[in-house]
């Protein structure tokens, strides 16, 4: 999109005319009115397509007629994880680093009483801009500029948070390490700590959490945040005043898109590991949050669960827990895995399709795909690991969704 596209969007016409076509194709949208040079069909198109997938990512702002970048789309907090770290922040003014699309400065609008929005792309401040006045947000300020230049023009101690999600892309190629991020997060560490007493970095699902502590001395919580049992970010907590011995605290937020329900478990991975003799009668796959964590162990913990081996985040017990963060599975039958006679396993069950879950296991899913011949299925999983000695296992099970009971079978 270019400068000129996005004031033409902002026409009136041209705004109902996206709103009469918020469902079509884009690409028939942009076939069906070819020619009509008076329209920026392109960028008409281009918002269809940013419309459609705004209203699953953003389904509150995306019933107002706002305006997109898809790139800053892909990359903006959805709107639950915004709304999640917002309640972890509190006071008279924040800065946002890293403005992009600005749904994080949006959500932070509601919480402070003013905030500073940075982006280097003229493009997006404008459209932010625009967006803002859609949403009635007056509360915002919009800057235009690089973000580490802008903060070192506030006071020590302005802001009472610094939020920064920064770029995590290296040379054309993303990157994980906080070191490669732009702005740096860990060379700026004291300059950040001067600004604002509370700093909160959002870094990539992929970041390795344990031995951040060496980089940023601040650094006093660790929260891993998923929406929907999918990984979304990692929260990284500073605050200057804190000791700097002090151990870092870690929590997994588990988030679902369409409930305000939150589950946290909070620990130092350090709880003990039960590992079961025997596979029970059911089944339990922590959330992505929590494994992230490395917190499975305190969540076994909590509700009297037993790991499958020492090397996976599989938990089996005899009853039932509700309300698992996680996904709960009741045990037809487990297995020592044999080749040969594996086939004649999954004919006597008549399993034609499975989803294969595979951890711990000398063969890859691909292959045992592939081997078997089985189809894709969403309720009869194959879980393909170790059991406590070290033994090849199939645990065939079946998803549990609203109290299904199966028998359950254990042989070797």
């Amino acid at each position: 999109m270019t400068l000129d596209e996005l004031q033409n969007l902002q026409q009136p016409h041209v705004q109902a005319l996206l709103a009469k076509h918020s469902a079509d194709n884009p690409a028939a949208f942009a076939m069906q009115f070819h020619g009509h040079l008076e329209l920026p069909i392109r960028a008409m198109a281009e918002q269809l397509a940013c419309r459609q997938k705004a209203a699953k990512k953003l389904p509150n702002l995306s019933r107002h007629n706002l305006l997109y970048a898809p790139l800053a789309l892909e990359q903006a907090s959805g709107e639950r994880t915004a709304a999640y770290k917002s309640s972890l922040m509190s006071g008279k003014r924040a800065i946002d680093l890293s403005g992009g699309l600005g749904i994080d400065s949006m959500s932070l609008a509601q919480v402070f009483q003013e905030v500073v929005y940075c982006e280097r792309d003229p493009l997006l401040c404008e459209l932010v801009t625009h967006n803002l006045d859609v949403l009635g947000i007056m509360n915002v300020a919009v800057n235009h500029g690089d973000s580490l230049t802008l903060l070192e023009s506030f006071a020590d101690d302005y802001f009472d948070w610094i939020f920064v999600d920064p770029a995590r892309r290296e040379q054309g190629q993303r990157s994980i390490a906080l070191e490669s991020t732009s702005p740096d997060v860990v060379a700026h560490h004291n300059l950040l700590l001067r600004k604002a007493q509370s700093i909160c970095i959002k870094a990539s699902p992929a970041l390795e959490i344990s031995g951040l502590k060496s980089l940023l001395p601040a650094l006093q919580q660790v929260i891993v945040v998923s929406v929907d049992r999918e990984c979304k970010e990692i929260l990284l907590l500073l605050e200057r005043n804190e000791p700097t011995d002090k151990p870092v605290a870690v929590k997994a937020v588990c988030l679902n898109s369409d409930s305000e329900q939150i589950t946290e478990i909070v620990g130092d991975g350090e709880a003990l590991k039960v590992v079961a003799t025997s596979i029970k009668a059911y089944l339990y796959e922590p959330d992505p949050a929590i494994i992230k964590a490395k917190l499975s162990a305190v969540l076994a913990q909590n509700h009297g669960l037993e790991f499958v081996n020492q090397m996976v985040d599989y938990l089996t017990s005899d009853r039932k827990i509700e309300r698992f963060p996680g996904r709960t599975f009741r045990v037809v039958e487990c297995i020592l895995y044999k080749p040969k006679s594996f086939k004649a396993f999954l004919q006597q069950h008549s399993i034609a399709g499975a989803s294969i879950q595979r951890r711990d296991f000398p063969v890859s899913a691909e292959e045992l795909r592939k081997k078997y011949r089985l189809r894709e299925d969403e309720r009869a999983f194959l879980f393909f690991t170790k059991d406590s000695s070290a033994h090849p296992i199939c645990i065939y099970a079946l998803r549990c969704f609203h109290g299904d009971f199966i028998g359950h079978k254990v042989s070797g």
